[in-house]
């Protein structure tokens, strides 16, 4: 990090989106407007759908209502700014709303991936446990691992972020991207970032490595289980299990592709870059309510039933 005066670091950015799409920028606005609007409609009908219906009370799908949550607004973390300054040219933002935006960024990736630890762990003990799930899954119990996965999201997103805030951004005041990510702002950093690099990458393993061990183990003895039994029970088991693995599977490939965009950033065009960076951020929070609401036949069956209705109504 720099340790001279800050006063020469800039405190506001230019958020450049596409440049190599500077002149039909507008054009970009359709598509990831129509993703958007996607994503908020196929996680809001899941988050309806659970609140609305008794049955679906219970913490497996409060969890998968959760994770719609955590998609939508991880999703609006991103993109309403990108939209602004396609359509409108608003493409300005201070050092804090950057440092803002990078914070709630990896916040919501890490509660994505806390979320899932969770279901992981409702699934062993319903499958593993059954006889005691309804003590040990209890609201109490549920709160309580809520908050520490928010804890655990704030102790590994505000190290890199406040380390972020202690560089000088001295070289240039223009981000060739379309959020604060934290590589493209050290990028503009003139002081010496290896410390924030190091934390940033460590924490990052450390937080793979540790979710990877958790969900193993737990699938690994959830699977153990069901092949134990037979008939219907172990095809629901196993059935929910392979929906949860999906989830599982893409989230943690587009995390771990984050990497891989970096490391072939120089092999390719600065607007490829951006866009392989828009899919791995977007892909999840677009394909995860549509994965729920085609497997998960509680959740597909109360959505038809209520476009019956709806449908009846009109």
């Amino acid at each position: 990090m720099n340790s001279s005066a800050t006063h020469n670091s800039h405190q506001e950015f230019i958020l450049l989106g596409f440049p190599g799409f500077h002149d039909s920028r507008r054009l970009l606005f359709i598509p990831f407007f129509a993703i958007y609007l996607l994503i908020l409609v196929t996680n809001g009908l899941i988050i309806r759908t659970v609140l609305a219906e008794r049955p679906l009370h219970s913490p497996m799908y409060v969890l998968i209502a959760l994770l719609s949550v955590v998609n939508i607004c991880s999703a609006t973390t991103i993109v309403p700014k990108m939209l602004l300054g396609f359509l409108l040219h608003h493409n300005h933002i201070s050092l804090v709303g950057c440092l803002m935006q990078m914070f709630f960024i990896y916040f919501m990736v890490i509660q994505d991936c806390n979320l899932l630890l969770l279901m992981a762990l409702d699934r062993y003990i319903a499958v593993c446990k059954p006889l005691r799930y309804s003590t040990m899954m209890v609201r109490n119990s549920f709160v309580l691992l809520t908050i520490a996965a928010l804890v655990r999201g704030l102790c590994t997103v505000s190290p890199v972020v406040y380390f972020a805030s202690r560089v000088d951004f001295c070289r240039s005041n223009t981000i060739h991207h379309f959020a604060c990510e934290h590589m493209a702002l050290l990028h503009l950093a003139c002081g010496k970032t290896a410390i924030n690099k190091l934390v940033g990458l460590s924490l990052r393993v450390f937080s793979i490595i540790c979710d990877m061990a958790v969900l193993s183990t737990s699938y690994g003895c959830i699977l153990r289980a069901a092949f134990s039994i037979s008939g219907a029970p172990r095809h629901k088991s196993l059935h929910t299990c392979g929906t949860h693995i999906m989830v599982i599977l893409i989230v943690y490939f587009f995390r771990l592709s984050s990497s891989i965009v970096y490391r072939v950033s120089r092999e390719v065009s600065q607007d490829t870059h951006n866009l392989l960076t828009a899919i791995y951020m977007l892909t999840p929070a677009l394909v995860n309510p549509l994965i729920y609401g085609l497997r998960t036949k509680e959740i597909r069956i109360r959505i038809l039933k209520a476009f019956v209705r709806i449908t009846v109504a009109g």
